[in-house]
């Protein structure tokens, strides 16, 4: 369950969450910050629920290699372009399909084993 309720005017309204259930299980705890075109990203141990915050030790490091960076930045790009699995968690969390419209299929997950093995490749 997501506690942020996203699209509220004033204060949440440039926040959109999405859930990607699909084959592989996976918990994403990447956290990326931006301020005036200076991203920081941080890999993370835990989510931001209250038991993991108040009542266990977990851990938060940024991201400082460049090259590395920009491999998790990428990730995260191809998780946002997912038409396929890709739900909206909205303000009634009614957690509905992103609307594919006329773009092309994408299933992120698929999408990036491909471009990791597309690394593995050119290495």
């Amino acid at each position: 369950m997501c506690s942020l309720i996203p699209n509220l005017e004033g204060i949440s309204d440039n926040i959109r969450a999405i859930s990607i259930v699909d084959r592989y299980l996976e918990h994403d705890r990447v956290y990326i910050f931006e301020n005036g075109g200076d991203k920081k990203v941080y890999l993370s141990s835990a989510d931001w629920m209250t038991r993991n915050i108040d009542y266990r030790i977990e851990v938060a490091t940024p991201l400082l290699d460049p090259r590395l960076k920009q491999r998790v930045l990428d990730i995260i790009d191809i998780l946002f372009s997912d038409t396929v699995k890709a739900r909206y968690i909205d303000k009634e969390l009614s957690n509905r399909y992103v609307p594919r419209g006329n773009r092309r299929k994408v299933r992120a997950q698929l999408a990036i084993y491909d471009y990791i093995k597309s690394l593995e490749q050119s290495e």
